[in-house]
């Protein structure tokens, strides 16, 4: 399939065959944005012994052939508008790669891209991007196979800078040689990373990492610190605790790693040269903090075919994606935000690009029962599978929208993340629910009818003006909602009605 411009493409599918797992991701396209459909990962194997034998493991060709048969099945199941499969290390340097990439085309209809270890860190640089903007630092991306590092200097207005990527031969299955031979898995690392200068240009910067490996590594850092939200995208941990995490890892026994049931266990085996890796990483590199992606190279290639959109924000681009899906016709973000706006007064970009995407959001659990509506819209937009915000701005966003369903501030749902925000911002999220909810409260769901109404806030009171001759936004649940939002703010709520104009003289 011809690789162009996905301007008229609602579905993207990419089958990734790396050295380790094979995985299908079909993308759902909502404007802007990207959405996971489906995503299906078989663990394969295929880079198996390759630093032995030089070719792809036996067993690991058959899993392949019969599941990438199914994969392109589903694809199309889905009326998927474009797919392709992407062949990474293994596939790339096996004697039998390309005769395992023409057989696959030959037998499943799927067009293989082999990729070369600089494009393979581009393309996860591309995506680590589309999933966080301002990102600026060194992709890791750890495969079974190999390692590729790639500067990036991204940008939250502008077009990012992606560097030229190396690709080090350092992937756990390519180590898995060194099983006897600790000593030697040691050198060989230490060995490949002192010859990636990019980390020493770049010394002191985050590190991004890519890779279901390092994924296992924050899901594993989550549990020992109690972490109360298990998202792995943009799960950070600062150098000191990540070193002492690592050398933990790295030095566990097959015995030690059986006991951990809550990861795959193929996936397990591959912890600890997985942790030893990143440790030298950063002891080169000298990273402050390390950010994991659950973007990469799928997410890179699928945003690649997208139209180059660079003014609109992804969280928001996310957010009115979401909204218009699932609440078609009543959704406009932008008008509850102009609405809501006078209660806040100026406020950092950042702050009112929140308020954004919550606006956007504020229907999002309109369909469900009465009693339960607080719960959902706090779980479901908690949990978004969006790019392009942190787990604090998550929180922010969760919370401010169980205020807008009537949630209580103390309610134990909430409990477990609160320490991601302090406490202004939790004051602020809440007031935004609240403001949010008299909005709903006065047009039932008919935004425009809020272009009838003015909401603002001065000397120590909040003034909710509505016309002279209407009866339309009188009631007690408006005055009940307007006592809420003023006590969250510290205010005394007053209404009064506009001044009916004079008739012009004839």
């Amino acid at each position: 399939m011809p690789d162009h411009n996905a301007s008229s493409i609602d579905r993207i599918a990419v089958i990734d065959i790396g050295s380790n797992s094979l995985r299908l991701v079909v993308f759902e396209r909502l404007g802007a944005t990207l959405l996971p459909l489906l995503n299906e990962k078989v663990m394969c194997g295929l880079g198996r012994g390759i630093g032995r034998t030089g070719r792809l493991n036996r067993d690991g060709v058959e899993l392949a052939y019969a599941n990438i048969q199914r994969f392109v099945a589903l694809a199309r199941a889905l009326n998927a508008g474009h797919l392709m499969g992407i062949a990474t290390a293994a596939v790339r340097e096996a004697s039998d790669g390309q005769k395992f990439a023409a057989e696959i085309e030959r037998q499943c209809g799927l067009p293989v891209r082999i990729v070369n270890g600089p494009e393979e860190a581009r393309l996860s640089a591309a995506g680590v991007l589309a999933g966080i903007p301002g990102a600026d630092g060194v992709v890791g991306d750890l495969g079974g196979g190999s390692v590729e590092l790639v500067r990036i200097a991204g940008s939250d207005s502008g077009q990012p800078v992606i560097g030229d990527g190396i690709s080090l031969p350092l992937g756990p299955l390519r180590l898995a040689e060194f099983a006897d031979n600790p000593r030697g898995l040691v050198d060989a690392v230490r060995r490949h990373v002192a010859s990636a200068g990019l980390l020493r240009s770049a010394y002191g910067k985050p590190l991004f990492l890519v890779g279901g490996a390092w994924r296992a590594i924050a899901r594993l850092h989550m549990e020992q610190a109690h972490y109360p939200l298990h998202i792995i995208h943009q799960y950070t941990v600062h150098r000191r605790s990540a070193e002492a995490f690592l050398a933990i890892l790295a030095g566990m026994s097959r015995r030690s790693l059986e006991r951990i049931t809550s990861i795959n266990r193929k996936r397990l085996e591959l912890v600890p040269q997985a942790a030893l890796i990143l440790s030298e990483l950063l002891a080169v590199g000298g990273a402050e903090r390390i950010v994991f992606s659950a973007y990469g190279l799928r997410e890179g290639y699928a945003y690649g075919l997208l139209p180059a959109q660079p003014d609109i924000d992804p969280l928001i681009a996310a957010c009115i994606g979401v909204a218009i899906s699932q609440s078609p016709g009543r959704s406009d973000g932008e008008l509850l935000e102009r609405w809501t706006s006078p209660v806040f007064g100026e406020m950092p970009l950042e702050s009112r690009r929140l308020h954004r995407a919550a606006c956007w959001l504020s229907d999002i659990a309109w369909t469900e029962h009465p009693d339960y509506r607080a719960e959902q819209a706090f779980t479901r937009s908690l949990r978004m599978p969006i790019g392009a915000i942190d787990h604090h701005e998550r929180v922010f966003i969760a919370s401010a929208l169980h205020a807008r369903y009537g949630g209580s501030p103390d309610d134990p749902i909430k409990a477990p993340t609160r320490p991601l925000l302090d406490d202004r911002e939790a004051v602020e999220a809440r007031s935004l629910g609240l403001a949010l909810r008299l909005a709903y409260t006065l047009c039932g769901g008919a935004l425009n009818l809020l272009q009838d109404v003015r909401l603002s806030r001065d000397d120590g009171t909040l003034l909710l003006e509505f016309p002279a001759d209407d009866s339309l936004f009188q009631g007690e649940a408006v005055e009940r909602r307007l006592a809420a939002l003023a006590r969250a703010l510290g205010l005394n709520p007053r209404t009064a009605r506009r001044r009916a104009r004079r008739p012009a003289l004839a």
